[in-house]
């Protein structure tokens, strides 16, 4: 998909948390951009920031431990990160949607699923009580959820997980937001279920021309269902591209790894998946340098002795990667 006009542009972004009074930085200089009607994967293991990305767009980043220490998060054209905290709430549901994690928990066991639906509805369409009722039944059949003029009075601990994740999406598209992330949307949920959920984001983002930021671990979701894919290391934007540059062309020696370890079917299930040796630095010890210097394969002689600078660098029309590894692999 080529669109040059950007929806969203992230440029910089710098997050840190507060820990023992050091400020932590766990999203560090991250830069992409989002085009109407564009998936963009972002992946990373756990723990490498992708919600805290995704938190910092919302402008729901806790503070006090958290801050963004800088960068620019234009939507529209428009820095969020210069918005009051009245001004985003305007935002968050109306302008960019969530679906947060954990289908079981991130809904309200003491209200009703028509109620959290509503409520949205009568704060950010000025819906009338009534009218908000009948568009959740409406949002609700747009979804895929069995007798949702039934569901609407059901408390989120009668309903499945799968159910629930449905919910989710329904409140995250209540206000027909340009942009809709997705953090980890099938976690939880078994493999059929999965597939339908995917599916039915894919199927809502050709129909609304909806945007989507799809936040994942598993690859395999990636090459299904994104136009471009991120590739996320221990806070650091490591490789950037579209999908198909990044599944047959990678050329940082984590999104090859990170390839490699996928279980595939033609391969002899006799040997052993490959693996990226060593350990995911601690970031609050973490010094200069090379953030990958201590698994990469091959590293230089400027990595290992912390010499080498991080930053994105166009190797390939749209394929960028970190300048430090691009010819580690």
């Amino acid at each position: 998909m080529k669109n040059n006009y950007k929806l969203l542009d992230v440029k910089n972004l710098r997050t840190a948390f507060n820990v023992e009074g050091k400020d932590v930085t766990v999203v560090n200089d991250i830069s992409f951009n989002l085009s109407p009607g564009e998936i963009v994967g972002l992946v990373g293991e756990s723990g490498c920031g992708k919600s805290v990305t995704a938190l910092s767009l919302m402008g729901l980043v806790p503070d006090p431990p958290g801050k963004i220490l800088g960068g620019e998060i234009f939507l529209e054209g428009k820095d969020l990160l210069k918005f009051s905290e009245s001004d985003m709430e305007k935002v968050r549901g109306k302008e960019i949607g969530m679906i947060f994690q954990e289908p079981m928990t991130s809904l309200n066991p003491v209200l009703t699923i028509g109620k959290q639906i509503t409520e949205i509805l009568e704060l950010h369409q000025d819906m009338s009580k009534e009218e908000a009722i009948n568009e959740a039944i409406d949002l609700l059949k747009l979804v895929g959820l069995t007798d949702p003029e039934l569901r609407i009075n059901d408390y989120p601990h009668k309903l499945s997980g799968g159910q629930r994740q449905r919910i989710m999406i329904a409140i995250a598209l209540s206000c027909k937001p340009k942009i809709l992330i997705a953090d980890e949307p099938t976690t939880a949920l078994d493999v059929t279920i999965q597939a339908q959920i995917l599916e039915l984001i894919q199927k809502l983002s050709n129909e609304l021309g909806t945007s989507v930021i799809l936040i994942t671990h598993n690859l395999g979701i990636l090459a299904r269902y994104a136009h471009k894919i991120n590739v996320m290391y221990a806070g650091h934007l490591i490789e950037s591209g579209t999908t198909d540059e990044i599944f047959y062309n990678p050329k940082h020696p984590y999104t090859a790894g990170l390839l490699n370890s996928v279980p595939r079917l033609d391969l002899d299930p006799n040997i052993e998946l490959p693996t990226i040796k060593g350990e995911v630095p601690n970031l609050a010890e973490f010094n200069e340098g090379c953030i990958f210097k201590t698994r990469c394969p091959n590293p230089t002689n400027d990595c290992k002795d912390g010499k080498s600078e991080m930053g994105l660098i166009e190797v390939e029309p749209g394929h960028l990667v970190d300048k430090c590894c691009v010819n580690c692999k």
